[in-house]
C-alpha cells in the first residue's frame, strides 16, 4: 500500500453530518494530524472560505431571515459553494494538497431535502456549481438529533434553531446518502468523546479504499 501522503494527495475529503456532531472539531484535529505527518492540507469550510462565500454564509445561517424559503437557501448554498470550489478546491488539489472540508453538497441534500426540494433537484444545481468537483470521501458523523441538539451550548444559528422533527429529517437524509454510496461515504459513530471520535477517523482515512 502507498504511504499516506501518496494516498491523499490530491483527494478531496469532506466531514459531514447533522448539527451538534462536532464536524469542525474534528476537521481541525485532522487537519493538525495530518500536518503533523508532513501531509500538505488545505481546510475548507462551506459555505464561505472566501471572500464571497463569507458573505453568503452570513446571509444564510442571520437568524433575521427567518423566512428565508428552500430554493433561496439552495442556490445561496450553491453559490457561495462554486466559488470556493473554483478559488479554492480546484487549484489545491491541481497542486497536489489533500483538501479537507466542513460540509459540502451532502449537507444540502439533507438540509434542504430535509425542507422538502428532493435530492435529484439539488443534484442537478450541484452540477451547474461545482461539475466534477465532489469528494473522493465524505465522513458522515452520525449521532442522535436529540444528544446533537443538545451540544449546542452556544446561541443557534438559523439552521441549529430548527425543530427536533425536521433535525431528525436532516439525519435520515445524511445517513440515506451514506447506504446509497458506499464507495465514497463512510458513517462514523460520533456519540462519544471527541478523542475517540477523533482517533477512528484517523484510523478510517488510513484504511480507506480511495477509488481512482
Amino acid at each position: 500500500m502507498l504511504d499516506l501522503a501518496k494516498r491523499l494527495s490530491g483527494k478531496f475529503i469532506v466531514i459531514d453530518g447533522p448539527d451538534g456532531a462536532g464536524k469542525s472539531t474534528q476537521a481541525k484535529l485532522l487537519a493538525e494530524h495530518l500536518h503533523g505527518r508532513n501531509i500538505p492540507v488545505r481546510q475548507v469550510r462551506d459555505p464561505g472560505g472566501t471572500a464571497i462565500g463569507d458573505q453568503i454564509r452570513h446571509i444564510l445561517l442571520d437568524t433575521a431571515h427567518h423566512r428565508m424559503s428552500v430554493p433561496c437557501e439552495l442556490l445561496l448554498y450553491m453559490a457561495s459553494r462554486a466559488q470556493l470550489a473554483a478559488e479554492v478546491i480546484r487549484p489545491a488539489l491541481a497542486s497536489g494538497y489533500c483538501v479537507l472540508g466542513d460540509r459540502y453538497v451532502s449537507s444540502t441534500v439533507a438540509y434542504q431535502g430535509a425542507g422538502g426540494l428532493p435530492a435529484n433537484q439539488v443534484l442537478a444545481m450541484a452540477e451547474i456549481a461545482v461539475g466534477s468537483t465532489m469528494p473522493d470521501l465524505t465522513v458522515v458523523l452520525d449521532l442522535p438529533s436529540e444528544a446533537g441538539l443538545a451540544r449546542l451550548a452556544r446561541a443557534r444559528d438559523r439552521m441549529e434553531s430548527k425543530d427536533l422533527a425536521f433535525h431528525r429529517r436532516v439525519r435520515e437524509l445524511f445517513l440515506q446518502q451514506a447506504k446509497r454510496d458506499p464507495r465514497h461515504f463512510m458513517i462514523l459513530d460520533a456519540n462519544d468523546t471527541v478523542a475517540h471520535v477523533q482517533q477512528r477517523l484517523r484510523d478510517a482515512i488510513e484504511m480507506w479504499e480511495f477509488q481512482r
